[in-house]
């Protein structure tokens, strides 16, 4: 949960907001992994952001949108009838790896985090309840040099740090998000940044 710091009312109705709506996100089968409200003039920008194993479409957003616009009405007198927009979108590519849950959906990608103040790259191999294990890779600091295979290495929860995930051209083999990268004639389109990782907001304005 998150708000801006010019809100006056922004830290309470995030509250209330997310006690609202966390058991109708988990009820619809998503995990709420973010909730940001933000002044935006005489209104609030409500911005959610849900995820789960299998990833999420745009029509799950609008799905999950259209449930959080019922709370809203229904609890309309409660937010003292401040005019809103809601958006709902699933997390970037930029989202920090915290929790078991954002580790486990991004096994086969590349990652960098550190282990007992060591900073590591590597892919996500696989993910227990024990820990993380990546295929670290070495090298490549420098442009142009080529990072090469250093060997598995199982790292346990207590000593894992923040991941990030590296933005690639081609989604692993077997990824839940593989299908969303497009070859043209030429080969993938570009980076897989923006439009694979955080779809369109589904907005609402009340």
């Amino acid at each position: 949960m998150s708000t801006s710091p010019g809100s006056r009312s922004g830290p309470v109705a995030a509250e209330r907001l997310t006690a609202w709506f966390a058991p109708v996100v988990a009820d619809s089968g998503y995990d709420l992994e973010d909730l940001d409200v933000r002044a935006a003039g005489n209104r609030f920008v409500v911005r959610v952001v849900v995820d789960r194993d299998s990833g999420v479409s745009l029509d799950d957003v609008a799905e999950v949108s259209r449930a959080l616009s019922d709370v809203l009405d229904a609890e309309d007198d409660d937010l003292g009838r401040s005019p809103y927009v809601l958006e709902v979108t699933s997390p970037g590519v930029d989202r920090p790896l915290t929790l078991p849950r954002h580790w486990r959906r991004n096994v086969g990608r590349l990652v960098t985090t550190s282990a007992g103040g060591e900073q590591l790259v590597g892919r996500v191999v696989s993910v227990d309840d024990g820990g993380v294990v990546l295929a670290v890779e070495k090298g490549g600091a420098k442009k142009g040099q080529v990072r090469k295979p250093a060997g598995d290495r199982a790292l346990s929860w207590a000593e894992l740090g923040e991941g990030r995930v590296q933005v690639e051209f081609n989604r692993p083999a077997g990824h839940r998000d593989a299908h969303l990268v497009h070859d043209g004639p030429d080969g993938p389109e570009g980076p897989d940044d923006d439009a694979d990782d955080e779809h369109d907001a589904a907005e609402g304005e009340q």
